[in-house]
């Protein structure tokens, strides 16, 4: 489990408004792309509509889906051809990791939210960033990082607020202004050999299952195999047996198992629509006795091992039982064996040369008051629509497999 959670006292890292290290880190910006995620190109599209709306006056708010680690890095060339910074918002266990994080993010603008508590200091800054129109402000309103660039996962209500309450803002200002949301879609092609790319991954995965490694395997009917054989792990070590039915029926049937016990001990049994709501919701009732240091150890360690199961749970969702189908393309056997690496080992090793493309969308309006009996978020509604159109129509040739049923893989 990857270290995103911690028990020391949460204090909101506040951005610096300066761009002296903007300026600072733009020459290093190519460089740093290629060593830490190997890409070697990113284009930036429709840049003027972005243009447009600050030229204009407006607040603005990028709204990109969040597919890889290294996605607000990314989004550095876009500043580059805006020429100003942004803001951007990242869970504060990113400033806790390493600490030259916590010395240089907030520096270039990045400011902490807090994902297991309302985080009221966070919420007032992205509003007021906003308002102030000077530069953008980054939400990625999935929240995570999911490894799939081609399924887009539920959007966080948390967005909408931050917009609504920087228009409310920007209309009371003398004189009034307006909030608009661009949509950005960050997309990536791998244009180096899956089939050279794949195997020494798969090959450690195999060594740590026993196996000999399976290279004669069609790379599809390889992870299938290999993914199989994980969920069956998982499966013995919760239900005490493998277990029947489809993949997909498994996976939801194994994440069920973790959740729903949890479910019925800190939140008396409510439960959210989607996976990442379900663990959220789970977090903030089982974090704050953890972090207010009270508990015996014991207690505390049977709340790691909760918040293990629902990390667990949550990682599996991010495997969609159809994502190696007949209309697979390249890159989603990369991010499958990148997924493999990552869940297995907690880092995913870098595979090069990779290209992206930055996409800006079209504005959307934002109203300070959302519209009464409105199915859903419009605001929310609006922002997904253009993001899955523009990744659609990026998306890369798919490329031959065998005919086998893909199996979803699952972690260990």
């Amino acid at each position: 489990m990857q270290k995103i959670v911690f028990t020391q006292p949460y204090r909101f890292v506040a951005p610096h408004r300066g761009w002296l290290w903007w300026h600072l880190c733009r020459p290093i910006l190519s460089g740093y792309l290629r060593r830490a995620a190997g890409i070697v190109a990113v284009e930036c599209r429709h840049v003027g509509r972005l243009q447009a709306s600050l030229a204009a006056g407006h607040g603005v708010m990028l709204t990109p889906n969040h597919c890889r680690p290294c996605d607000p890095i990314v989004l550095g060339p876009l500043s580059v051809a805006i020429n100003r910074p942004f803001y951007i918002i990242a869970s504060w266990h990113v400033f806790m990791q390493k600490r030259w994080h916590r010395f240089l993010l907030p520096r270039l603008g990045v400011f902490s939210i807090y994902r297991e508590g309302m985080d009221r200091d966070a919420l007032k800054c992205a509003m007021q960033v906003t308002a102030e129109a000077k530069r953008p402000l980054v939400v990625f309103p999935e929240g995570v990082q999911t490894r799939h660039n081609d399924k887009l996962n539920h959007l966080m209500e948390g967005t909408a607020l931050m917009a609504r309450g920087a228009a409310k803002l920007r209309a009371a200002a003398n004189p009034p202004g307006r909030v608009v949301v661009h949509p950005v879609a960050i997309r990536y092609y791998f244009d180096g050999d899956i089939a050279a790319a794949a195997p020494p991954v798969l090959r450690d995965i195999e060594h740590r299952l026993t196996w000999r490694p399976q290279d004669d395997l069609p790379l599809k009917v390889r992870l299938a195999k290999i993914g199989g054989a994980l969920l069956a792990l998982k499966e013995i070590e919760y239900f005490g047996q493998p277990q029947t039915g489809s993949i997909h029926e498994r996976v939801n049937r194994l994440i069920d198992r973790l959740l729903v016990p949890l479910e019925n001990e800190w939140v008396k049994g409510r439960r959210e629509k989607e996976i990442v709501g379900r663990v959220k919701l789970l977090r903030f009732a089982v974090v704050p006795d953890m972090v207010s240091g009270a508990l015996g150890e014991a207690e505390l360690q049977r709340r790691w091992r909760h918040l293990a199961d629902m990390y667990l749970a949550q990682q599996l969702s991010f495997y969609p039982s159809d994502y190696l189908d007949e209309n697979a393309t390249t890159e989603r056997f990369l991010e499958t064996v990148e997924r493999f690496e990552e869940d297995l080992t907690d880092t995913a090793r870098i595979h090069t040369p990779m290209r992206a493309v930055v996409d800006v969308g079209e504005a959307i309006e934002v109203t300070p008051e959302r519209a009464r009996g409105a199915e859903g978020d419009p605001l929310m509604v609006a922002i997904r629509e253009q993001l899955e159109t523009m990744l659609a129509a990026s998306r890369g040739p798919t490329i031959a497999t065998p005919s086998e049923p893909p199996r979803a893989p699952v972690l260990a």
